[in-house]
């Protein structure tokens, strides 16, 4: 039908071919269509370059060392200087440097080797018990407690806050005087156990403030024997200290230093018994150096007695773990000197 009306519009009037070209044809029957492969219509507006706005002349060397910048030339040694200059040198991988372990310049051993021990020991079955006399010579328990280090002493300092936070201060004073009073009878009953050989008095299971320790430590005493000294003064005769020993028997067959300590907190671990272990090593240290005691000690032990009743903790310590707080008592020591 189109090509008809081409042919026929030619045919008449050659004037009207150039209306052809002017009016779309077939407008009435045939939609107006246009189809494009172009994404010119489409494209989005040119976005600004705010390089191009610069004044080129005015910062032409700093245009001119951005626009030339690259990447490429930087190198593994530039970067290096870079960093350098900026922070300093790195500090490379060094393997962890173990903290020397000081020696003590007066080596004096644990074990005393000049001590003769007789092949016969005393005919008394009773325990020795040397009384403390009043010496210059400083006390083991003064020397812990006046070299202590600045973490112990930190600590010890905000427990004490603490306490004072919530008793006040003349409920503080009165907790510790109950401290020390119950540290003194759980003590003393410790020590009619053994002289008697009895297990408690109706008075000490009756006793309120003990008797919670007592219970902790009846699987304890079952392992002890042979009571060598109880409350016993000991003095190292080398180093000029003295102290005074809770008691000195067999645990489980090994002769031992015991310290029996009370708590109201569990101390299941040794660590947590602080610079109780350097004090057993001090101690024994002092019976192998005093002619008042005819044996020898290499163990120790530490016995946590708790309030409550519940099961004491005995931290038991061999010879090598009684060397090595030997070492540790014999730099405090020095420490102490020192200072004094």
């Amino acid at each position: 039908l189109v090509r008809m009306k081409f042919l026929q519009l030619l045919s008449r009037k050659p004037g009207k071919l150039g209306m052809l070209f002017q009016i779309p044809f077939c407008q009435n029957q045939f939609p107006y269509l246009c189809l494009a492969t172009s994404t010119c219509l489409y494209s989005k507006k040119k976005k600004v370059n705010g390089y191009e706005q610069v004044d080129q002349e005015k910062y032409k060397n700093l245009v001119y060392s951005v626009t030339s910048y690259k990447t490429s030339a930087q190198t593994p040694e530039t970067i290096l200087e870079e960093d350098n200059l900026l922070y300093g040198p790195p500090d490379k991988h060094r393997p962890p440097v173990k903290a020397e372990t000081k020696t003590p310049k007066n080596c004096v051993p644990l074990i005393n080797p000049d001590k003769r021990i007789p092949l016969l020991s005393s005919e008394s079955n009773l325990p020795m018990k040397i009384s403390l006399q009043k010496t210059k010579m400083p006390s083991v328990t003064r020397i812990l407690q006046q070299t202590m280090s600045p973490r112990q002493v930190f600590y010890l300092e905000r427990w004490k806050q603490k306490m004072i936070q919530e008793l006040g201060k003349d409920g503080f004073e009165e907790y510790t005087k109950n401290l020390f009073l119950q540290g003194e009878l759980f003590h003393a009953a410790l020590e009619s156990i053994f002289l008697s050989e009895e297990v408690t008095t109706k008075e000490q299971r009756e006793d309120v403030a003990i008797s919670g320790y007592l219970s902790s430590v009846q699987h304890v005493l079952k392992d002890v024997s042979e009571v060598k000294a109880l409350e016993s003064a000991v003095q190292h005769e080398t180093l000029q200290y003295l102290g005074l020993v809770d008691c000195v028997a067999k645990y489980r067959g090994q002769l031992c230093v015991i310290d029996w300590k009370t708590s109201e907190k569990p101390k299941p671990f040794l660590k947590n018994t602080f610079d109780n272990p350097l004090q057993v090593a001090a101690y024994i240290g002092a019976i192998n150096h005093d002619a008042n005691y005819d044996f020898q000690v290499s163990c120790g032990l530490i016995v946590v007695a708790y309030k409550n009743g519940s099961p004491a903790h005995p931290h038991f310590m061999d010879p090598d773990l009684c060397s090595q707080y030997w070492n540790k008592w014999l730099l405090r020591l020095e420490e102490y000197m020192d200072k004094n």
